[in-house]
């Protein structure tokens, strides 16, 4: 079973950065489009941003749209998230999923995912 590894999550003030990352062992993530996924308490899962098999393509969810930025190296088969300007509204764990469905601002994971692995928490808080 595939099983992505999410870290790099921590306590942040507000206006910091933070970079997750993305990894996966014994599996390529080279061949697959790569999502991010956040689940604040009390809120469902919602998608973050994603990005395409080379790298290419990459897509937003309006509030983080100029604040964070997907990228890839294949060659280290992991997937990273680099968030700045942090706000607490921010806050939650993050996760990231094979081959979501990316259309503009919209990610969701693919219908029937269930392979969530345990996520990284991110709170931005003073």
């Amino acid at each position: 079973q595939v099983q992505l590894v999410e870290s790099g999550g921590g306590l942040v003030q507000p206006g910091g950065s933070l970079r997750l990352a993305c990894s996966a062992s014994g599996f390529t993530l080279a061949n697959h489009a790569i999502g991010w996924f956040r689940q604040a308490p009390g809120e469902s899962r919602e998608g973050v941003s994603c990005i395409n098999d080379s790298g290419r393509s990459t897509y937003y969810e309006g509030s983080v749209q100029d604040r964070f930025t997907i990228s890839r190296d294949n060659a280290k088969n992991t997937v990273y998230l680099q968030m700045s300007r942090l706000k607490p509204e921010d806050t939650g764990v993050y996760y990231c999923a094979l081959d979501p469905v990316c259309m503009g601002t919209r990610i969701d994971p693919r219908p029937g995912y269930h392979n969530w692995g345990q996520g990284t928490q991110v709170t931005v808080s003073s």
